[in-house]
């Protein structure tokens, strides 16, 4: 009777987690246009699969797409194929894998702590941590290598009691590999090293840990020889090379950066729970001899390091370190819960500097922003960090829970407004470009414009490719019949008597050359 208690009280436990995630992470997923680079890229991959079938050989407005493995693409086509092409269905994949990593954390926490409460918390944290839940809102891949990780770990510990779940770490590592390529090389040295420190070295001789394994990279080695095949030395170029090995020694399109950026991008975006990660930290370190400590220090130092060490860093390589960080902080806050000595007056100080930023902040939007969502949001966040800190002045440890919830509000107010996309106000709205780009412009056609890069985005929305050339360039060009996007400035320079426009919109003239 108590055992089926336990069931029940774990899968309630289970449900109220995904629904929580699976709600913030869904919730106003459509608003906002995708932004330039992956979202673009992957959308317009998935289009052509959906239109032409081709499924094994990935193109880009009908040419080859060799940067990355096809599992998201996939995915984004069958949401596509159910729901029609927009925001909300190309979003839809990746936001449904990432949410799933906070039930499966919480599993995970089951099994490296000795109780129920450090993994509830560690959910809950990384339920809650922004950038988890806005690189998971797009479509990226990120977000489901985490959640591909985390179930490949949870299967790992799981062995312990039943090798037959070893099946389930390779196929999550096969996952992993067939959505990022090389990646799972880090990932898979993280899970055996820490078989190693914790002595299950014997796990490696498991005939269902092989046997995950070929189901799991069967699909991948099958893929992999076919785009060989198919593609010669340049897929090997492009996406071994360029898309990989490259970046590990070479600072790659100007993404160098000091070796303690991503030390900075922690700091910058994972405040509360920044608080208490010094003290996760170190509370890992006293039990590292434990499962949940050697997991944490292990996983922590061993990516950071890595990509510390790359040559090209971007804000979203850091997104596997999460889980690991939400480890640490679930276990602190756990013995901060369970702890009767006075909490430190160095939290009461820092919740209110952060109550006093909000309320900066909240003046700020109020005063600027046109968006009344946003400046409820950073009220709601005030109001978290002052009563934060009056309950930890008063040693009362409902702070953790009213944080919890005034966090998770933050956040469902946030995604709610314009602004959860902010890369979006770097370049110019695309929509509107692209509406004038379709209408007047025959399909397949290639359009030639004056902005710095080119913009995936554009070319999602216009269903053209649009390719940003020089001035010299452009001059060369005009004298053909060429549809060309051009700035104020540009079309002054150039000088096109023999030409056709077809209107302005956002600074850019649509124009035809060479009449």
């Amino acid at each position: 009777m108590t055992n089926d208690k336990s069931v029940k009280s774990e899968l309630k436990l289970l449900l109220g987690l995904s629904i929580a995630a699976i709600f913030l992470w869904l919730v106003a997923l459509g608003n906002l246009p995708l932004r330039d680079w992956d979202e673009g890229y992957y959308g317009i991959v998935a289009r052509d699969m959906l239109r032409s079938g081709n499924w094994l050989y990935p193109t880009y407005l009908g040419e080859p797409f060799l940067l990355k493995p096809p599992l998201m693409m996939w995915l984004i086509t069958i949401s596509y194929h159910w729901g029609g092409i927009n925001e909300f269905t190309t979003r839809l994949p990746g936001a449904l894998l990432t949410a799933c990593g906070v039930p499966l954390l919480y599993l995970l926490g089951r099994k490296v702590f000795s109780y129920r409460l450090p993994a509830v918390f560690s959910a809950l944290v990384y339920l809650t941590l922004l950038p988890v839940v806005r690189h998971g809102r797009l479509a990226m891949l990120d977000g489901a290598i985490n959640t591909f990780s985390i179930f490949s770990l949870w299967c790992l510990l799981k062995a312990r009691q039943n090798d037959r779940t070893c099946i389930g770490v390779g196929i999550g590592l096969g996952a992993i590999a067939l959505t990022k390529g090389v990646l799972v090389l880090i990932l898979s040295a993280i899970a055996g090293i820490f078989l190693l420190v914790n002595k299950q070295i014997k796990l490696l001789k498991s005939f269902y840990l092989w046997l995950g394994i070929s189901l799991g990279f069967l699909p991948v080695i099958v893929w992999y020889l076919l785009q060989i095949q198919h593609y010669g030395d340049l897929f090997i170029q492009v996406h071994f090379y360029s898309q990989s090995f490259d970046r590990l020694s070479t600072s790659l399109d100007g993404h160098q950066r000091e070796f303690w950026y991503y030390f900075v991008e922690l700091i910058k975006y994972t405040v509360p729970w920044l608080l208490f990660l010094p003290g996760g930290v170190f509370l890992a370190w006293q039990q590292r001899s434990k499962s949940w400590g050697s997991l944490v220090l292990i996983g922590s130092i061993i990516y950071m390091g890595t990509i510390s060490l790359m040559g090209t860093k971007l804000p979203w390589y850091i997104m596997p370190v999460y889980p690991f960080v939400a480890l640490a902080v679930g276990a602190y806050l756990e013995k901060l819960w369970q702890n009767n000595r006075k909490y430190s007056k160095y939290f009461v100080g820092l919740f209110i500097f952060l109550a006093v930023t909000a309320l900066g902040g909240s003046i700020y939007l109020f005063l600027t922003a046109p968006q009344p969502v946003l400046i409820v949001m950073a009220v709601v966040l005030m109001l978290t960090m002052v009563v934060t800190a009056w309950k930890i002045q008063q040693n009362h440890r409902i702070f953790i829970p009213i944080l919890y919830l005034g966090i998770y509000l933050t956040l469902l107010l946030f995604v709610t407004s314009k602004s959860w996309v902010w890369e979006l106000n770097e370049a110019f709205p695309v929509k509107p470009v692209a509406a004038l780009i379709q209408t007047h412009t025959p399909p397949n056609t290639k359009v030639y414009t004056s902005f710095a890069y080119n913009r995936p985005s554009l070319d999602f929305y216009s269903d053209r490719q649009v390719i940003a050339k020089d001035v010299a360039t452009l001059q060369q060009l005009k004298s053909r019949t060429t549809y060309m996007l051009l700035d104020r400035t540009t079309l002054e320079i150039l000088q096109l008597p023999n030409s056709h426009s077809f209107g302005t919109v956002e600074g850019f003239t649509l124009i035809i050359s060479g009449l």
